[in-house]
Parts: structure tokens; C-alpha cells; sequence
């Protein structure tokens, strides 16, 4: 913050270099009083100090010059209209989150979460230390106007070198390009998605304005940030399976990016699953237990579960479920890499389209639950055990079914827990995607759908895609837990499984513990965004 007049200038009649924020009174002997302001002699009744954040707040100055006049006398100093004024005076009132006339870093991290969800939240200290020149708590407008100046220009020189044509926009081919100069590839999926996302006009192109809007707040001019920022975390995939897995370049291969994405989401699925056990296992449990004979609805079931292990039992089954999160997602990233070169290799030197890399991403999530799925059917076995079923630990509890039923045990369900894989995915983000498009022409004064609605689309979208996939995950799980069901004689395949359920219980038996399944949606997709970002 600049420093106030000292004694001494104020007695010198001396302009501080700062005409901004210093309005000051000359001696005088006569009745009026006088005031410089930007080395102009002005005559005033009375002046007063001009608003400062965190000082009590008088007017800003009574008299012969008025609130407005001192305003534009500001904006005229940097050389801005009074248009652009007002553009940057909104913005800085949508940061100040609490209206207490300064952005604090609490303003600024709910501001970035719930206004301009394009910029991690997890930047915010970055964002303060770039626009306070001071290292101060806190950023006034003075300030604001000052980073917007110098960030604009920044901004104008990185679109000018993006511009190779110098037609005044940005397309597709543009973006891609300058991404694959700066070796962070993308491919043309993720170029588009930027292009829709900066694109306020639906002109499918970027002109100067909707870039310096969408990039004013990312606290870097580095154009090489600029291109990891569009390529981690422009595109937001939400659901409980991706099918086409995040791309890496070499050099990130190398330089160990690759591992540091996979922790974070790792660390994330494993909060977000330890949170929501108690919906899988009373899922799993309705799946397998309930039906015409012996109905359970799920205040049934939680009672039963309650009283036969107590509170602690609504957990069974998640340190498998935890466990295998490491290995699948290591599984994926190398096979979606291998599975990439396979196709590259039949394609030469053409670029893989979106449809190659949907194909690489299927055959590495079939691959990489290959490899998992034992442990998939441990977790349903574990989840469905009695109290007292695991007293030697996990190892001999898996060795006594291998003992009992065989290897091909691990391996029962796996025919519609691959199928249903594609399906859901499909449908998922499908749906999500459309929603979202329909909201933002729904909203054309809102830039980017802000989190709550994201979250909204999320689940929307995902619970459409269980609605489609849930008969499989239903006939996966009774395939895998057949043995100790209620009913041991049901059939050992699929198809039968299917007939089984229609014959006997309806349609609606295919949607048995769909309730909490839906119910874990929200927590999953809110904990596992909030988590990730955070790591």
C-alpha cells in the first residue's frame, strides 16, 4: 500500500507521487480552503480523506468536487473509459464476497468456486501475491485496476502469438498447434472443449476480449502454464468410470506429472468411497438379499446390518474397495499408453482421433479390469460377510473361497461387468455434456456453469447412465455373491440370471438397491472434486 503524506510534505505543499489516492490541503489564510488534486488548485469547503479498506469510511469528498468527479478523475489517470472502469468495478464486486470494499483470500477462494469455477480455487494464494504488491492480507480496488492493466497487456501479447493468421480470432487448429509447439499435446476433443469454454458468442472461435476475460484471473503469463492449465483442468470428467483415460505427454511422462495426477485422484476416490461405504454395502447387501420372498427395503436393511455388526459394519468391504484403486488406475495409464502406440502404429502419422483414443481407453479399462477384478469380487464377498467370518484376516478369508469354489470363482460376473462399462460411460457423458450446453444458452450472462450447477449436471447425467447400466451391476453382483445368497440354486450365468429375475421378481427386481446407489451420487462426485483439488 502506498504510504500516507508526511508532516513535512504536507507543510511543503508537495504533490506525492501517487495522484490517485492523495488529496491533500494547502495552507491558507482566507475563509475557503484550497485542495491540489492532480497538481490542480481547487477551492472546497471542507475534504476529507479518500476511502481507505479497513478505516472508517466518510465521504469521499464534500464540496465544490463530487464522489463522481473523483472517480473519473481515477480511471482517467490510467488511462481507462468509464466503461472499463465499471467492467473492472463489477468484477472486483463479484470477488468481494462479504462487500467489506477489499478481497480478502476467503473472498477470493468462494469467489473462484462458485463465479469463475474455471480457475482451481486452489490458486487463490497465488492470486493475492500477484495482485497485492505488498504482501497484504488483503487487495484493494486501487490495486485490482493495476493487475487488470498490466495482465491485459500480457494477455493481448500471448493471443497476437496464438493468432498465427492474424485474423483477429482464435480457432480449433490454433490452439491445438501452439499446444503441440510447447509440447503439451492435446487432441482435438480437449482443443474444441477449450475453444467452447472461452467461446461466449458461439462462434465456435476465440476473439481478444473472451481471452483476456477467461484467462484475467490465472496468475501466470507464461504461455507454457498456460497450455497445462487448458489441457488439466479445462475438461472436468464426472462419474464412476472414465473410459477414456487423462493424456500425458512424453516430456510430462518423464518429468513425473503422470503420477502426481494419479495420487491426487487416487487419494480422492479413496475419501470419496471410505465416505459413501455404507450406501455400497447396503447396495450390495439389497442386491443379493432382497427379493419376493424375503423383502428388505433400506430402513429394513440398515436395521438388520445395525443389529448383526453395529455401526463399524457399514464399512466391510471398503479396504478392498480402497486398495484396488492403485492398481487399476496404474493398470489403465499403461495400457491406454500401449494400447495408444498399437493404434499409431496401424494409422502412421495421421493424429488419433477422439474415436482411436475411445478405443485405447475401452481396451485399457478392459485390460485393467482383467487384472483387478478378483478384487472386485472379494470386495462384494467381504461386504457381504457375517460378523465373525474374518477372524485370520483377509488373506485366509480369500484362500477359504478359493478352497471352496475354485480360481474361476474371482472371475464370476465379469461377462456384464464388462459390458456395462461402455453403456453407462456413453450415456453418462452424453447427457452431460447436452445439459451443460443447455444451460449455458439458458444462461448467456453467466460465462461458465458455476460448481453447484456442474454438480447438478453431474449427477443428472449419471443417475440417467445407472438407470441404463444397473440390470448388469445388478446381475454382476448376484453372479458374484451366488454361492451365499438366499437362494444358492439361482442360475450361474447372465442370461439365466436375467431370466431368473424377471420370472420371479419383475422388472423391478432388476432395480433392487438402486435407492442407495443413487443416494451415494452427490457425497461421491462433491468429495471427490473438492478432494482433488485440494491435493
Amino acid at each position: 500500500m502506498e504510504p500516507s503524506l508526511s508532516d513535512e510534505a504536507r507543510k511543503s505543499g508537495e504533490v506525492h507521487s501517487n495522484p490517485l489516492r492523495d488529496i491533500f490541503v494547502s495552507p491558507s489564510t482566507s475563509e475557503t480552503h484550497e485542495a491540489t488534486l492532480n497538481g490542480v488548485r481547487l477551492p472546497i469547503d471542507r475534504i476529507q480523506v479518500l476511502k481507505q479498506p479497513n478505516r472508517p469510511m466518510t465521504s469521499l469528498v464534500q464540496g465544490a468536487i463530487k464522489k463522481e468527479t473523483a472517480i473519473n478523475t481515477h480511471t482517467n489517470l490510467h488511462g481507462l473509459s468509464k466503461e472499463k472502469e465499471d467492467a473492472i468495478r463489477q468484477l472486483y464486486d463479484r470477488l468481494d464476497m462479504d462487500n467489506d470494499g477489499t478481497i480478502d483470500i476467503r473472498d477470493l477462494t468462494i469467489a473462484l468456486k462458485h463465479e469463475l469455477p474455471h480457475i482451481p480455487s486452489t490458486l487463490a494464494p497465488k492470486i493475492m501475491q500477484r495482485i497485492s504488491k505488498d504482501d497484504s492480507e488483503s487487495i484493494d480496488f486501487h490495486e485490482f485496476v493495476q493487475y487488470v492493466i498490466e495482465h491485459e497487456k500480457r494477455l493481448e501479447l500471448i493471443f497476437r502469438d496464438l493468432d498465427r493468421n492474424k485474423d483477429g480470432i482464435l480457432d480449433l487448429r490454433e490452439i491445438k498447434n501452439y499446444c503441440d509447439e510447447l509440447g503439451i499435446p492435446i487432441s482435438d476433443s480437449k482443443a474444441r472443449t477449450i475453444v467452447e469454454k472461452m467461446d461466449r458468442s458461439g462462434s465456435a472461435s476465440i476473439d481478444l476480449a473472451e481471452f483476456k476475460d477467461f484467462m484475467l484471473l490465472y496468475p501466470s503469463s507464461d504461455p507454457k502454464e498456460f497450455a497445462d492449465f487448458w489441457r488439466h483442468n479445462l475438461v472436468i470428467d464426472i462419474g464412476e468410470d472414465v473410459l477414456i483415460p487423462e493424456d500425458f505427454s512424453a516430456q510430462e511422462i518423464k518429468s513425473g506429472v503422470w503420477w502426481r495426477h494419479l495420487v491426487s485422484g487416487g487419494i480422492a476416490g479413496c475419501m470419496s468411497r471410505t465416505f459413501t461405504a455404507p450406501l455400497d454395502r447396503l447396495k450390495v447387501f439389497l442386491q443379493v438379499h432382497s427379493n419376493k420372498e424375503k423383502r428388505y427395503n433400506l430402513f429394513s436393511a440398515i436395521t438388520y446390518l445395525h443389529r448383526e455388526g453395529g455401526v463399524l459394519s457399514f464399512w466391510r468391504g471398503n479396504g478392498i474397495n480402497v486398495l484396488k484403486i492403485a492398481p487399476e488406475s496404474a493398470c489403465k495409464f499403461m495400457a491406454y499408453e500401449q494400447m495408444k502406440r498399437v493404434i499409431q502404429k496401424v494409422k502412421g502419422n495421421q493424429e488419433l482421433t477422439v474415436y482411436d483414443r475411445f478405443l485405447a481407453g475401452s481396451s485399457a479399462g478392459a485390460i485393467s479390469q482383467t487384472i483387478i477384478y478378483p478384487l472386485e469380487v472379494l470386495k462384494t464377498r467381504l461386504a457381504l460377510r457375517r460378523t465373525g467370518e474374518l477372524q485370520n484376516g483377509v488373506i485366509n478369508f480369500a484362500a477359504k473361497i478359493y478352497q471352496a469354489e475354485g480360481f474361476g470363482c474371482f472371475y464370476k460376473g465379469y461377462l456384464p461387468n464388462l459390458i456395462g462399462i461402455i453403456p453407462y460411460a456413453g450415456i453418462d457423458l452424453a447427457i452431460y455434456e447436452t445439459l451443460k450446453k443447455y444451460y449455458v444458452k439458458s444462461h448467456p450472462e453467466k460465462k461458465d456453469p458455476g460448481v453447484l450447477a456442474i454438480l447438478a449436471i453431474g449427477t443428472t447425467s449419471s443417475t440417467i447412465g445407472q438407470l441404463s447400466s444397473y440390470p448388469l451391476a445388478l446381475v454382476r453382483t448376484r453372479l458374484q455373491a451366488r454361492t451365499i445368497s438366499n437362494d444358492p440354486n439361482q442360475p450361474d450365468s447372465m442370461r439365466g440370471q436375467f431370466q431368473y429375475i424377471l420370472k420371479n421378481e419383475g422388472p423391478t427386481g432388476l432395480y433392487r438397491g438402486i435407492l442407495p446407489n443413487f443416494l451415494k451420487v452427490i457425497p461421491a462426485v462433491s468429495i471427490s472434486y473438492v478432494v482433488y483439488e485440494t491435493v
